[in-house]
């Protein structure tokens, strides 16, 4: 599957929606993120150069996105993996337009991250979030950065320690959702939220955004390069971050050597 196949764009007026489109869960292997990437830059200039909204969904029944592709975190290509992934994030927090993610079934790993990047996050009720990247041996760089900012430092060490899933209620009781949907009226509450956003400047609804990012004290692009450097040359130089990779490839369950 070519990466023009696994991304599509649209425009519907000023909103631009961005669809991952790898059946049956939508994972993200390093061809799709670059792809996304493109998407977000020249590809959706050319599309619509007025675009002040990108919304987000997941192609399929089974969900917004599983995460990224496992066999991408091998020593190999783990580095170019984390750079074409975390150059998504980075087009989207210079991004002047607002951001929704239209989230249904399974939301875990980078698909949450993405997801929760996203200004607004609509969920279904069936839906279900988690950062399941210890189970692993790893942890989720852009949820590391973004996590203790949005649920509190507490929250966040309860996700990315333990893995669990979660219901999008909780997820939003924890400030991670904005809205939950019934399962057949995701498409219609989005469309809701937009038309609400619509009457809103576009200009201020962007020079907003960025102000109460700024209120909260968060450096993205600093603090993402600072969780970077530990992934890249602490975390996966462990025996048992690469023991919890072979182990998910192999389909065992993995041996801890604490080192």
């Amino acid at each position: 599957m070519s990466p023009s196949e696994t991304i599509h764009v649209h425009a519907d007026g000023r909103t631009a929606w961005v669809t991952l489109d790898r059946p049956p869960l939508n994972v993200l292997d390093i061809a799709m993120m670059k792809a996304l990437s493109s998407a977000l830059g020249l590809q959706l200039e050319r599309l619509n150069p007025k675009c002040d909204f990108i919304a987000f969904q997941g192609a399929g029944p089974k969900g917004f996105s599983a995460g990224a592709e496992v066999r991408d975190h091998t020593p190999d290509r783990v580095t170019e993996m984390l750079e074409a992934f975390h150059g998504i994030f980075r087009r989207l927090w210079e991004a002047e337009c607002i951001t929704i993610a239209a989230v249904h079934g399974h939301c875990l790993g980078g698909g949450m991250e993405l997801a929760t990047f996203c200004d607004f996050v609509i969920a279904t009720e069936s839906a279900v979030f988690g950062q399941p990247e210890i189970k692993l041996g790893c942890f989720p760089p852009v949820a590391m950065v973004l996590l203790p900012h949005l649920v509190g430092p507490r929250a966040a060490l309860d996700l990315i320690l333990t893995g669990r899933t979660i219901s999008a209620r909780e997820a939003q009781q924890l400030g991670l959702v904005t809205r939950v949907a019934a399962d057949d009226h995701l498409t219609q509450d989005v469309d809701a939220l937009l038309a609400e956003l619509r009457q809103r400047s576009p200009a201020v609804l962007g020079m907003t955004r960025r102000a109460l990012w700024r209120r909260m004290g968060l450096d993205f692009d600093r603090s993402l390069r600072e969780v970077e450097e530990i992934y890249l040359h602490q975390l996966m130089k462990t025996e048992d971050a690469q023991e919890g990779i072979r182990a998910f490839l192999e389909k065992r369950v993995p041996t801890w050597r604490g080192r």
